[in-house]
C-alpha cells in the first residue's frame, strides 16, 4: 500500500503532500522534514530507492523518489509494493502533469493545486493504484474539468437570473 505521496522543492517546501494513513498535522510536517533531510543530503549518482528510513516511518516503509528540475517527487510505501513499479508510477504522474501543463514546473504545481490533486486521485486512491496509463488519466481529468466548468457556469447563470428579474 502507498502510504504517502509528496512533491517537495529543492528548498524543502512541500508543494503537494497526500497521506493515505492518518497522521496528525504535526507528524506530517515532521515526516516531510525528515524526507527532505534524507533527500537533500544524497548525491545525484546514487539509487532513487531508500529502504531504511529509521523508526520515524516504521520498519517496513520504503521510499522511491525522482528529482526533476527543482522538484522531488516522492512515494512512500510498504513491502507489498514493488520499487520499480513505484518508480514507474512517478513517471506516469509526471508525464500526466506534463501533458496537462505542457512542461510542468514548480509554478504549475503552486497555482494548479486542485488539478494536481485531481490527477493524483485518478492514479492513486486510498493508497491503491487505480490507473497507470497517462492517456486514460488525462481523459478522466478532462471530463472532470468539463463537468466542473459546466456546473459552475450553469450555477452562475441560475444565480444571476433571479437577481436580474428582480430589478
Amino acid at each position: 500500500m502507498i502510504k504517502a505521496v509528496m512533491v517537495i522543492n529543492t528548498l524543502g517546501k512541500p508543494r503537494l503532500s497526500k497521506f493515505y494513513e492518518f497522521q496528525p498535522a504535526e507528524k506530517q510536517q515532521e515526516l516531510i522534514r525528515h524526507v527532505y533531510a534524507v533527500l537533500s543530503n544524497r548525491p545525484d549518482n546514487v539509487s532513487n530507492f531508500i529502504r531504511s528510513l529509521g523508526s520515524i516511518f516504521g520498519p517496513d516503509t520504503r521510499l522511491v523518489y525522482k528529482h526533476y528540475a527543482t522538484l522531488y517527487f516522492v512515494f512512500l510505501f510498504d513491502n507489498s509494493e514493488n520499487e520499480l513499479a513505484m518508480l514507474d508510477l512517478i513517471q506516469v504522474f509526471v508525464e500526466t502533469l506534463d501533458k496537462c501543463f505542457r512542461s510542468v514546473c514548480e509554478l504549475d504545481v503552486v497555482f494548479n493545486y486542485s488539478k494536481m490533486h485531481t490527477i493524483l486521485d485518478e492514479i492513486i486512491l486510498g493508497g491503491q493504484v487505480l490507473e497507470t496509463d497517462s492517456v486514460e488519466v488525462m481523459k478522466a481529468v478532462e471530463e472532470i474539468t468539463k463537468l466542473e466548468s459546466t456546473t459552475s457556469a450553469s450555477t452562475l447563470i441560475n444565480n444571476s437570473i433571479p437577481s436580474w428579474w428582480a430589478r
